[in-house]
């Protein structure tokens, strides 16, 4: 059962949920730019600079946050995303890889 903030657990996350978030470019292109950086990154939101409006970013993020790909925190009156790397090294292993390719 997923938490509070709607994040499933390690052996909730499914692959159709995972597949069907990344077939999305810009929720593809989230988690890509999360990959280039370092593994305890955490960045807001509206820093990806996606060309959508508010609610429509909104969306974007609930599916990454129901499919298990990232975890949000709130910090004071900001919501921080994070990628769920050791996780989906765990559940999904050689997705990141191929995920980082295309960011390559």
């Amino acid at each position: 059962m997923p938490d509070a903030e709607g994040h499933p657990e390690l052996a909730e996350m499914e692959l159709r949920a995972v597949l069907t978030a990344l077939a999305d470019d810009h929720r593809r292109s989230v988690v890509v730019t999360l990959l280039g950086q370092p593994e305890d990154t955490e960045r807001t939101c509206q820093s990806f600079g996606l060309p959508v409006g508010k609610s429509t970013l909104t969306h974007h993020f609930r599916i990454l946050r129901e499919a298990g790909l990232i975890r949000q925190v709130d910090r004071g009156n900001s919501r921080k995303v994070r990628l769920r790397r050791a996780d989906l090294k765990h559940r999904f292993p050689g997705l990141l890889d191929l995920l980082a390719t295309e960011g390559a």
